[in-house]
């Protein structure tokens, strides 16, 4: 097992980590030099493949057990049975030994020292896992720390390629619902919660927040956007990379790498670049300069990391070839006319693919350059200026193409202080140890449960109708709990109740019994049901219905593919027809899932529901609080609602709002007053 360095004092009594092993404190072991000069010191002692390694951002499947194995290493050390491979890609999770490098392998051997972690264990594990790897790499030659990285952890998406939800994290909405609040200071104080949460198990920088912008509504990656205003996306962005970053970067901050540069918004036809038919965007309005906004406001705000797009941006005069190896991109706009100096990685395995043993082998997005070898399109990448290699694990690709004199390594060293700057900047050399002891009453703690409840909350926004039905049933009917205008909120920091367990359903400040009201239900939890009625199995039977939906999009076979919700986004003509017999039958609310701006005519006007609500993540029961409760619907809509399919496919994937006559705005809000209770339309 590992050694951890000590702690040892120069002689005039300043403390240092003797990464080097040697008993001195070296230059850039000293904590009282500038950032630049240790970086200049340890660059220069640093060998060509020790260098190569910095490059490489890959990818690490921690163990959901870290039960120690016979050394008291975690298991997946070396360790071929894990249940998941801790190196370049996820692992086998069947407990059968693995092909993928360990996470020792690639430290020690491959001197990689960056990793996005591919799942996360309960907080005292990852806690503890975070210094075991810090271990290993604390004993390699000169002791570089490791940086682990994740997608957001924070909402309700699962995607494998993009987002990830629960570990005990504290969930408010997708980022697109931040944006709904419309709230900049709420959205720093949630960024800044999660920031807290990530650092106590060890992970240092955000591969987040999107400063893209929503202007193609087939396109699968609205919900990590800010929306289609670039305004407001700006002012989001401002406040999330503040929250994660503070004012400045150092050891208190999660680092942000902002993506995806130049602006992935302006897909051709909605179609996801993770795909092939998603490889080029289309600017048919020439309207590059909106979408860069929003990035020149994360670079005010001091974004540390930028990661370019997958795809091709045809139309722009750009090159005609993906981001990520397109100099016009990353030296021309983000170095030379933005002044951008911090690193840059590429998106994940826009290089050599990825295979998943026993699963499927995903091909590389190398968009543009399908035709060159690897090495050439590694020349490429690194010819348009990027620092890293997204979820590559090969650097002795980089070394042998300075060993060919392909690339010359002072290209190399200019990358790798940028990426060494940001390790020290962040603190990582003086102490990247976490408390695992602390870390599970860091993470999910009830303030921040409730913090991430009020975000939710503050994020519903009313389309259309009035609660007054379901409120009034819950006065009227006989037996039924009195209607307190405001039931308690579970997530009310003024609620004593639930300091213990600030997700319990059950525990709600309510103690009638609403027996008597007949509920018809669809994807709601019956705990949180069961504070307003019980449960009846048809609309017939109902006294009110309440329905929470997924926004329309095609199923799709694939791996990955299945994950991103792309097409139509229409319901089909069945469904359509059964919503609006349910909302025949029986007073209706629907609350629908706004991943992507959903066609909802079907859903207006008297065939419609009694209430209709745009969620974008939330707790069941602050829906329902919403809809029985008369509960304020406060959200902004960060979006256009199309009214058909025509609309979509005849409007310019790059120029906002320019669907011919949306059911609803951008920006509309429900009326203020009488909040739930009021009745208000789209714009029909």
């Amino acid at each position: 097992m590992p050694v951890r360095p000590p702690l040892l004092h120069h002689h005039d009594g300043t403390p240092f980590r003797d990464l080097n092993h040697n008993g001195t404190m070296e230059p850039y072991e000293d904590p009282r030099l500038p950032v630049e000069d240790r970086v200049a010191d340890l660059l220069a002692r640093m060998t060509l493949e020790e260098k190569a390694g910095l490059m490489c951002h890959g990818r690490m499947l921690p163990p959901a057990d870290d039960t120690p194995s016979a050394d008291g290493a975690p298991p997946a050390d070396g360790a071929s049975d894990a249940p998941g491979g801790p190196g370049g890609g996820p692992g086998t999770g069947t407990g059968a030994p693995s092909t993928l490098p360990t996470g020792a392998e690639h430290i020690a051997a491959r001197h990689i020292n960056h990793f996005a972690l591919m799942a996360v264990p309960p907080p005292a594990a990852m806690a503890r896992w975070n210094n075991h790897v810090q271990d290993l790499a604390a004993a390699t030659r000169l002791g570089i720390p490791v940086t682990l990285s994740s997608d957001p952890r924070h909402g309700f998406t699962a995607n494998p390629a993009t987002a990830h939800s629960g570990e005990g994290f504290s969930a408010g909405p997708e980022p697109i619902g931040l944006a709904a609040t419309d709230d900049p200071g709420l959205v720093r104080e949630f960024a800044a919660a999660t920031a807290a949460e990530l650092r106590a198990v060890g992970i240092r920088l955000a591969l987040h927040p999107m400063a893209d912008l929503a202007t193609e509504p087939r396109w699968a990656r609205i919900s990590g956007t800010f929306g289609e205003d670039a305004d407001r996306a700006g002012r989001m962005l401002d406040a999330y990379i503040r929250g994660m970053q503070g004012d400045r970067l150092d050891g208190t901050s999660v680092a942000c790498m902002v993506k995806h540069f130049p602006g992935h918004g302006p897909q051709a036809l909605g179609e996801d670049a993770h795909f092939a038919a998603g490889r080029a965007q289309a600017f048919p309005g020439r309207n590059l300069a909106h979408h860069l906004r929003p990035f020149e406001a994360a670079f005010a705000a001091g974004a540390a990391q930028v990661m370019p797009c997958y795809a091709i941006p045809s139309g722009t005069g750009l090159a005609e070839v993906g981001a990520g190896y397109n100099r016009d991109v990353v030296t021309g706009l983000l170095r030379e006319r933005y002044g951008f100096d911090g690193v840059v990685c590429t998106d994940f395995n826009a290089l050599t693919g990825m295979e998943i043993p026993g699963l499927a082998t995903l091909p590389a997005r190398a968009w543009g350059v399908e035709h060159l070898s690897v090495p050439e399109r590694l020349v490429t990448m690194l010819d348009a200026g990027v620092d890293q290699l997204g979820g590559e694990t090969c650097p002795e690709l980089i070394v042998a193409a300075v060993r060919s004199g392909a690339v010359g390594e002072e290209r190399i060293d200019a990358s790798v202080r940028r990426v060494l700057r940001d390790k020290f900047r962040l603190g990582l050399f003086e102490d990247p140890y976490v408390d695992p002891e602390r870390a599970a009453p860091l993470v999910g703690t009830p303030r921040t449960r409730r913090l991430g409840r009020t975000v939710q909350r503050r994020s519903l926004v009313g389309l259309s109708g009035s609660a007054e039905p379901f409120t009034t049933a819950r006065r009227t009917k006989p037996g039924s709990p009195a209607d307190t205008g405001n039931p308690a909120d579970p997530g009310n920091p003024a609620d004593p109740g639930n300091l213990t367990d600030p997700g319990n359903l059950t525990d709600t400040g309510n103690p009638a019994d609403p027996e008597n009201i007949a509920v018809y239900a669809e994807n709601i939890a019956p705990a949180a049901l069961a504070r307003y009625g019980r449960t009846v199995a048809t609309p017939e039977e109902a006294d009110v219905a309440v329905l929470r939906l997924a926004a329309p999009y095609e199923h799709r076979e694939g791996l990955l593919e299945r994950h991103f919700h792309s097409g139509s986004l229409e319901f089909p003509a069945e469904e359509a027809a059964r919503l609006r017999a349910i909302c025949a039958a029986v007073p209706t609310a629907i609350s629908v899932f706004l991943d992507r701006p959903a066609v909802l005519a079907p859903l207006t006007g008297p065939a419609g529901p009694a209430l209709l609500i745009g969620d974008f993540g939330a707790d069941d029961d602050l829906v329902l609080d919403a809809v029985f409760g008369g509960v304020p619907l406060e959200g902004v809509l960060p979006f256009d609602l199309p009214s058909s399919m025509r609309a979509v496919a005849e409007s310019r994937e790059d120029v906002p709002f320019d669907t011919a006559a949306p059911l609803w705005r951008c920006g509309h809000r429900a009326p203020a007053g009488e909040g739930a209770q009021e009745r208000f339309a789209p714009h029909l």
